[in-house]
């Protein structure tokens, strides 16, 4: 029986923390945990950089690989139907798991084209092309683009070129020492200037969840489009995209049980069917002359070319997995994990914990600098004991720069980590700091 199974069987409260029974059966899902690095049992705490996949989402690519595979939306045989009616299926599956429609769900290959596709198609815009439909996207001089100082790159850098490209003034809203947004300053950022503001949902260094509804709020109320990143929450939280209001989401399969090469930019309807397109070829046209082309409704407009057919039914299998255990029951699960992360790191002299203090909400991820030991020596020597982390600055320079460090350790929990696997990551920090003389 499948662990999504033998919970519903069961009628499991849906804010119910998982069972140690239920734990060791989510694990046992998992091929890729159930061996040794370097002579330990594998310890992954790098989930917030990429998952691991269950059984039930490899089997669901390979079978289409075995069974269907055919080009979508193409061919008029048997095979091709099949495989198109997988294809839309995995749309509708997706849509539903995040509160959108299947129009509302773009694939893309990754959240990073997903936001780009945003920003350059609001560029396209912004040089008149969409017509009327577009006019509310675009933007030029005197008007202002807003992100956060606690961003990914690719939630930062695309922005920066829309402003380039357009003229726009780009701004931030700052964090504090404790890498918290500034939202106090929220309204003098956010003006009657302001025509995008984009933003991450939990971030990917501190494992703080930013007061999204807030800021939804703030862009709306100065006619700004909001666009948020959901990398770090759409796998870890109950995800409604329309409950929140929010214009535009992005977020990737490979750190959601799924395969890499797969992603899903969410849009509101008008919004996507007035962005014009920047990717351009076949399958998302009606009508091709030798002088123009007329596109198709979203959300084919945005799927030029042979798509991630596979990937995509496997996200779709990735997301039935997380839906028959329940985002609750994971959100709860891996809020935990975080307080117990954040409880023993700070216990450990000469490690600073960035982001919330202890006792104060996060995700199940703690990134950290240890003093005296730069974060790719505390890296090597916890993969020696079997633990993978994530060392570096996570693609998150500015904030790094702002927390006053060059580079952290993290260490990101999600649904099959265990009590002693966070007790041995927190063991083996302690042990960096007396193997190198890092006590304060």
């Amino acid at each position: 029986m499948s662990i999504q199974t033998s919970i519903a069987a069961e009628g499991t409260d849906s804010a119910a923390p998982l069972t140690g029974a239920e734990l060791r059966a989510i694990r046992q899902d998992f091929p890729l945990l159930q061996q040794s690095v370097n002579g330990h049992p594998l310890v992954y705490l790098d989930s917030g950089a990429t998952s691991q996949n269950p059984r039930t989402v490899l089997d669901a690519e390979r079978e289409y690989y075995e069974v269907h595979n055919s080009a979508v939306h193409r061919g008029a045989h048997t095979l091709a139907a099949l495989a198109t009616e997988s294809f839309e299926d995995a749309r509708s599956r997706v849509a539903r798991f995040i509160g959108a429609s299947d129009d509302e769900v773009v694939w893309t290959s990754n959240a990073t084209e997903a936001l780009n596709l945003v920003a350059y198609g609001i560029s396209n815009a912004s040089l008149g092309r969409g017509g009327e439909a577009a006019a509310a996207l675009r933007i030029g001089p005197g008007d202002e683009i807003v992100t956060t100082e606690m961003e990914h790159h690719a939630n930062l850098i695309p922005w920066q070129e829309l402003a380039a490209r357009t003229g726009a003034t780009l701004r931030f809203i700052p964090v504090d020492d404790d890498g918290a947004l500034r939202m106090d300053d929220l309204d003098r950022i956010v003006t009657d200037r302001t025509k995008v503001v984009a933003f991450t949902h939990v971030s990917n260094v501190l494992g703080s969840i930013n007061p999204v509804e807030q800021l939804i709020g703030r862009a709306h109320a100065v006619g700004a489009i909001a666009v948020l990143d959901a990398c770090q929450s759409a796998p870890h939280l109950a995800l409604d995209v329309a409950a929140l209001d929010v214009d535009f989401a992005a977020f990737s399969g490979h750190k959601m049980l799924a395969p890499t090469g797969i992603g899903v930019l969410y849009g509101k309807s008008a919004l996507l069917n007035a962005l014009p397109p920047f990717l351009t070829g076949g399958s998302m046209i009606t009508t091709v002359t030798m002088e123009q082309t007329e596109y198709l409704p979203a959300p084919q407009r945005f799927e030029a070319g042979t798509q991630k057919v596979s990937q995509a039914i496997a996200l779709a299998a990735a997301v039935d997995y997380l839906d028959g255990i329940g985002m609750h029951r994971i959100a709860a699960h891996e809020a935990r994990l975080g307080r117990r992360l954040a409880e023993g790191l700070a216990e450990i002299p000469s490690v600073r914990l960035l982001g919330p203090a202890v006792g104060r909400e996060r995700v199940g991820l703690a990134s950290f600098d240890v003093r005296g030991i730069h974060s790719h020596d505390v890296g090597q020597f916890l993969d020696d004991r079997g633990i993978a982390v994530r060392v570096g600055h996570h693609c998150a320079q500015p904030l790094h720069r702002r927390l006053g460090v060059t580079a952290s350790t993290r260490a990101s929990a999600y649904l099959y980590t265990t009590d002693d696997e966070v007790d041995q990551l927190i063991a083996g920090v302690a042990d960096a700091v007396d193997f190198f003389g890092a006590h304060a």
